[in-house]
C-alpha cells in the first residue's frame, strides 16, 4: 500500500530526496518546442488537463507516476494522430492509466460542449494546445519522477498546485449578487 498523497512523511521525504539526473535523450517529444509564450497563452488548457490528471489519481491509493506517464503517452499518441486527420484512440490497458486517460478526455469534451452551448466562460480547446500541454505535463513527470517503481513525486506536485486550487474553489461561497442602490 502506498502513502496517501497528503501524507506529511511523504512530503518530508520528497523535500530531502535527490532526484536523479534526467537524460534529455530519453525524454520523448523533445523535438517539440514549447515556448514560454505558448505556455502562458495556454494556461486554461493546462489547468483543465493537469487538474484532470490530479483528480483521477487523488482518490486512488495505488496510482503512481508511471501510471500518469503511461496515460500521458497514450493521450499524446491520440492527439498527434488527430493532427494528421486520423482518429486513433490509444487507451492504456493499465486500469490506473486508463482512468487518467478517460477523465482527461471527458474534461476536454465537457469544456468543448460548454463552448458549443455558447457559455461565455468556456475556453476554446484547440487540439494543438492540448497536445502541447500534454507534452509539457509529460516533461514535468519525467523531470520529477525519482525513478522508483512506486514513485509519486509528480503526483505530489500536482497535489500541491491543483489540490489547493480545487479545494479553494470548492469551499469558496457563491458570490453574492451586486447590491444596487436606487
Amino acid at each position: 500500500m502506498l502513502c496517501p498523497l497528503d501524507c506529511e512523511y511523504l512530503h518530508e521525504a520528497h523535500m530531502h530526496e535527490r532526484v536523479p539526473e534526467v537524460d534529455l535523450a530519453k525524454i520523448p517529444n523533445i523535438e517539440v518546442n514549447l515556448t514560454e509564450k505558448f505556455l502562458q497563452e495556454n494556461e486554461g488548457p493546462l489547468f483543465i488537463l493537469g487538474s484532470a490528471v490530479f483528480e483521477s489519481t487523488a482518490g486512488s491509493q495505488g496510482a503512481t507516476d508511471y501510471d500518469a506517464r503511461e496515460a500521458l503517452e497514450a493521450l499524446i499518441v491520440s492527439y498527434k494522430a488527430m493532427q494528421t486527420g486520423l482518429f486513433y484512440e490509444s487507451k492504456p490497458v493499465n486500469p490506473y492509466a486508463a482512468a487518467i486517460y478517460e477523465l482527461v478526455q471527458r474534461r476536454v469534451q465537457e469544456v468543448r460542449d460548454l463552448k458549443e452551448q455558447g457559455d461565455p466562460a468556456a475556453i476554446e480547446l484547440r487540439d494543438s494546445a492540448i497536445l502541447g500541454m500534454l507534452i509539457f505535463l509529460q516533461r514535468l513527470e519525467y523531470r520529477n519522477n525519482n525513478g522508483r517503481k512506486r514513485s509519486r513525486a509528480f503526483l505530489e506536485i500536482l497535489l500541491k498546485f491543483y489540490g489547493i486550487q480545487l479545494k479553494t474553489a470548492a469551499n469558496s461561497p457563491e458570490p453574492e449578487a451586486p447590491l444596487v442602490i436606487l
